[in-house]
């Protein structure tokens, strides 16, 4: 948008939707000045040239088609796969209704009754119905999102964190089949994820720079992994008969991680464990070991400290922190009894 002038009189100059508008306002730069703020209200509100009746309905469903070929080739495959099971719910509600028409009171219904079943399947598809409306806004099939006010009343433990200690590694490695062991060997030397796992290529793996390229992770940020000797020895003993690393005799590449562990898991009478708690093992015995929070924050490929925080607790020195009190308070109280001891003498 902009404002110009020719001759006595300013005009203001914007495009709309692919329309070139130009408008005389007058001999006033500050009159012009204020129409076209005006004019930015109104399409930032969708009010200009009464935006909204012009913007087609278009049902749920059919707009969960097109969220979901953006989700493919957005998101990852663990993600779009999460997406997938979230829909068939939502679509069991709202498939039949046109977006503009959802409201707030509906989501919310739709929340109240799905966090009674699972708490944890509510807020994920809470978050998903959000995004829906978010990209159905910066898309122009919608003005406004009924799901933007609803809040999470109830949150699920995120804080969950299970470990196992070398003598509980060394029990699971020793019920792994081969072709598992391998797979948890990786996991619990890198902290990689499972789908980063699972996906690894070996054009992606480095054996002169000791590097691991992960070109897509969970925050579509490229992340390098550092091999010790524990996960050289380990990739170097697979027959490469794929571009996959890790891959069935056919040479397909594992869609789920095999064994099935949960099996190995119970075998090896470990309880409440579960795969992911391999990146777990990895970080909570690195900070143990007395590596820096921060360094730890790396290696996880963690955007936010806070996530890397929940381990803090496990550092050599955290549980000797506040002993350091007993020593600074008591020189103080040390130093106290002195002082007093030197004032009675004086008065003596």
């Amino acid at each position: 948008m902009g404002v110009y002038q020719r001759g006595d009189n300013f005009y203001i100059d914007f495009t709309f939707h692919g329309t070139r508008f130009r408008q005389m306002i007058g001999p006033s730069r500050k009159g012009a000045g204020k129409v076209i703020s005006k004019k930015k209200a109104e399409i930032a509100e969708n009010k200009f040239l009464d935006v909204k009746k012009e913007l087609p309905p278009i049902r749920f469903y059919d707009f969960a088609v097109k969220y979901r070929e953006w989700a493919k080739a957005n998101k990852t495959k663990n993600s779009y796969n999460r997406d997938l099971t979230s829909m068939v719910y939502l679509n069991e509600v709202f498939e039949k209704k046109n977006l503009h028409e959802i409201t707030m009171e509906q989501v919310e219904k739709y929340y109240s009754q799905r966090k009674v079943i699972s708490i944890y399947s509510a807020n994920r598809e809470l978050a998903l119905l959000k995004h829906l409306f978010t990209k159905a806004i910066e898309w122009g099939r919608v003005k406004e999102s009924p799901a933007k006010g609803v809040k999470v009343k109830l949150k699920e433990e995120t804080q969950r964190v299970r470990f196992l200690m070398p003598p509980e590694i060394q029990l699971l490695l020793s019920h792994c089949p081969d072709n598992l062991k391998p797979i948890v060997t990786v996991a619990l030397h890198s902290g990689m994820r499972r789908e980063e796992i699972l996906s690894l290529k070996w054009t992606q793996v480095n054996f002169i720079t000791g590097i691991i390229h992960l070109d897509k992770t969970k925050n579509h940020e490229a992340r390098n992994i550092k091999m010790n000797l524990t996960v050289q020895a380990a990739l170097k003993g697979l027959n490469r008969i794929s571009e996959f690393v890790f891959c069935k005799v056919d040479g397909s590449r594992f869609t789920k991680v095999p064994g099935p562990f949960e099996n190995v898991v119970r075998n090896a009478k470990i309880e409440n464990f579960h795969f992911h708690d391999l990146r777990h093992t990895f970080a909570s015995n690195l900070v143990m070991a007395g590596v820096n929070i921060l360094t730890v924050k790396e290696l996880l490929g963690h955007k936010k400290l806070d996530m890397t925080l929940r381990y803090a607790h496990l550092a050599p020195n955290y549980g000797d922190a506040v002993n350091i009190l007993d020593r600074t308070f008591a020189k103080e109280e040390t130093a106290k009894v002195i002082d007093l001891e030197e004032r009675r003498q004086i008065r003596a």
